[in-house]
């Protein structure tokens, strides 16, 4: 299938999935959250493993800006339509029968972060940023809270997505069960 917000490549069993709207540090529009599910699901066929990463200088900025601005001339249909997709998007990655794997440089914001959150792995370099930012505009991360919580527990996901705050890579693998297990970052 062709796409227009992602790249989507195989490799010797390696689906790599890429979010390819770097002039807009590929924030996610509702066209990208259906070809994500589109490309997760063609790849649970042939694929052993898949990827994702993002092109450019971040890995997802999150909702994209304009999308958030047409929220308020939205009737309650559109904004339950929305709801759904987002919440198949998650599923789907949650429920993937593959390993996945979160390939993060620059920033994963908001859904960028719900994204490398519930990916099996997530792998970021150094300088990598992360945020809940939602509670920011007034919104409540309610979809991927669920799946922080069960990664690292009630009281450390409230501070992550109430706070709105942005942490790097190394907090970020302290909240991991990896480093509770006592795993080291080299």
């Amino acid at each position: 299938m062709s796409f227009s917000t992602i790249l989507v490549t195989e490799n010797e069993g390696v689906r790599t999935i890429t979010l390819n709207r770097p002039e807009r540090r590929n924030a996610m529009t509702p066209e990208m959250q259906l070809e994500l599910i589109t490309a997760m699901e063609e790849a649970s066929a042939g694929s052993r493993v898949v990827v994702f990463k993002g092109a450019g200088d971040a890995f997802c900025s999150g909702l994209d800006l304009s999308v958030l601005q047409s929220l308020n001339d939205k009737s309650a249909a559109a904004h339950r339509a929305d709801a759904e997709r987002i919440a198949k998007l998650f599923r789907t990655l949650y429920e993937l029968p593959l390993p996945t794997i979160a390939a993060v440089h620059g920033a994963a914001i908001a859904g960028g972060t719900g994204l490398a959150t519930i990916c099996d792995f997530t792998l970021a370099v150094p300088t990598a940023r992360f945020g809940y930012t939602e509670a920011r505009i007034g919104f409540v991360p309610a979809l991927v809270s669920a799946f922080l919580a069960l990664q690292i527990g009630d009281k450390r996901a409230r501070d992550l997505l109430l706070t709105g705050r942005f942490f790097d890579a190394a907090e970020a693998y302290q909240e991991s069960p990896l480093a509770r297990l006592g795993g080291e970052v080299k």
